[in-house]
């Protein structure tokens, strides 16, 4: 993907990954957002967000996964069954949901020579939980020490926090361009951009990003009007998803998921401790996943902040067949978002899209419904 010269690489293996490969670094795969990356990349090693974009047939990975089970991570392990993820030297998981440490399970028993790595993440945000969640970044910290051969010094995790807080700041600009009357930035582009930051080394993305918000800032906004909408709810990986809804005369101006600001948008804050209990405050602390389990009612504020700051008219909840997580919340935030008159459209998704029709039919009635101002 390149854009006013910017150049994205979108792909689970690009040309990026090609040349990091060839140099003789090493790859991490990571699946969940607990997982601080920042301790990857001070090892010198690239982490990888593991995500099935591009999975047609997930008929392999039934064997091991049912068809009751997430079909997203059903689609992740059939692409490692098939090979695209051969490149990893490595994959760090977490307890994030069921079916994510279904997945890491199944990756254990099918690829023993791999390295793998489950950190174990507290479910709720507490004072005596910060001191285990750091504990765990520390045996991860020595794991990738083991396996990077490089010692993995607080001035590296200092440094590694600052190109992260960076990709950060400038993903916060990028939304940023999404907030006007005019988007100047669809909400397929953020997606393909931030999917983009998953794949890549951040420096050379920090770089592409910043020439990329330089040139977007001149674009003629677009002539007319269109709802605006939020995209809440399960992990959703597929840009196609969203150009669907913005064909129909809808803006994607913001969201509330795994792929898009849920990745990066809080920066880490460094406190009185160490590097470690800094990331293990940050990661805590975010309030943007229903894992956590005393933060609901600050994930809905944290939803109804973005509402109010992207200017919303209505929210697009999507959520997994037989997630877990977002399929349990899902009941609490139509109950909330309806209290606050807000439009909301609830559907269900399979990773491997075949409702087309139907989703763009929804979406097409649920944009006229807003526009005929019915709430």
């Amino acid at each position: 993907m390149t854009e006013n010269g910017a150049s994205f690489e979108t792909g689970i293996f690009n040309e990026s990954i090609e040349t990091w490969k060839k140099e003789g670094k090493k790859t991490i795969g990571t699946i969940c957002c607990h997982v601080p990356e920042e301790i990857i990349h001070a090892a010198g090693m690239l982490p990888i967000r593991i995500r099935a974009t591009g999975c047609t047939d997930d008929s392999n990975a039934e064997v091991w996964m049912s068809s009751f089970s997430c079909s997203f991570a059903r689609s992740c392990l059939q692409l490692f069954l098939d090979g695209t993820y051969g490149f990893l030297d490595g994959i760090v998981g977490s307890d994030g949901c069921l079916m994510a440490q279904r997945l890491f399970d199944n990756l254990n028993n099918q690829f023993r020579d791999l390295y793998q790595r489950l950190v174990v993440v507290p479910r709720m945000h507490t004072a005596r939980a910060i001191p285990f969640y750091r504990e765990e970044l520390e045996k991860f910290r020595t794991d990738m020490e083991k396996i990077s051969g490089v010692a993995i010094t607080e001035e590296k995790l200092l440094h590694s926090i600052e190109v992260y807080n960076e990709t950060r700041r400038l993903i916060r600009e990028l939304y940023d361009l999404r907030k006007g009357a005019a988007p100047l930035v669809s909400g397929e582009e953020s997606l393909k951009i931030t999917l983009a930051a998953m794949s890549m080394p951040k420096e050379q993305f920090n770089k592409a990003l910043s020439g990329f918000l330089r040139e977007a800032a001149k674009r003629e906004p677009p002539k007319g009007g269109g709802v605006r909408l939020m995209l809440v709810g399960s992990t959703l990986d597929d840009p196609e998803y969203v150009r669907i809804v913005e064909e129909k005369g809808g803006f994607i101006v913001t969201d509330v998921q795994c792929y898009g600001s849920r990745y990066l948008w809080e920066p880490t804050v460094l406190g009185d401790g160490d590097a470690l209990d800094s990331l293990a405050r940050s990661y805590l602390a975010r309030p943007v996943c229903p894992r956590m389990c005393n933060m609901h009612s600050e994930l809905y504020d944290f939803i109804m902040g973005m509402a109010k700051d992207f200017s919303v008219d209505g929210v697009l909840y999507v959520k997994m067949k037989n997630c877990d997580l977002w399929g349990g919340e899902s009941v609490h935030i139509d109950d909330k978002l309806k209290a606050a008159k807000m439009p909301l459209l609830t559907v269900e998704r399979e990773e491997i899209m075949t409702n087309v029709g139907q989703l763009a039919v929804r979406a097409e009635a649920f944009i006229e419904m807003i526009e005929g101002g019915v709430s």
